[in-house]
């Protein structure tokens, strides 16, 4: 007789091997969300020093508060007014600004769990304020 198919041990044997092949897999992806949070959050710290640079280049001070359009509070000697600028949906940034030359910036997301390291991501320009990790560089990004 001529039979056609595969046996049941046939069978079990690929789909012991898949199994194998996506119990290896899996853990190598689970993270993969996380660092992409993480990458947008640096990405926001990028920019945020951009636009705080460009607020300080037209009104020499820092501003002190994040938004969609620029305001400046005129004529302030300390830090003041509106940046434009925007996060990524889901980040949340806050702005401190110590003087008119000093301010420093940490940013989170609930995506990345509290319990998890790094789940903050700061910056700052000037004196080291706001939390940021002492190892870090003046302006550029850091998470921790």
């Amino acid at each position: 007789m001529n039979r056609k198919g595969f046996t049941l041990i046939e069978l079990l044997i690929v789909v012991v091997i898949i199994g194998i092949l996506a119990a290896i897999a899996i853990p190598k992806f689970s993270n993969t969300k996380q660092k992409a949070v993480l990458a947008s959050m640096k990405s926001d710290l990028r920019n945020l020093v951009t636009a705080q640079e460009a607020f300080f280049s037209d009104n020499n001070t820092y501003a002190t508060g994040i938004g969609a359009t620029q305001v400046n509070t005129a004529g302030a000697p300390a830090c003041g007014g509106t940046v434009a600028f925007v996060p990524t949906t889901g980040n949340v940034v806050v702005l401190t600004c110590v003087d008119a030359a000093n301010w420093s910036a940490t940013v989170t997301n609930s995506a990345v769990p509290v319990t998890s390291t790094p789940n903050t991501c700061g910056v700052y320009i000037g004196a080291l304020a706001g939390g940021v990790p002492a190892g870090t560089g003046e302006g550029a990004p850091a998470c921790y």
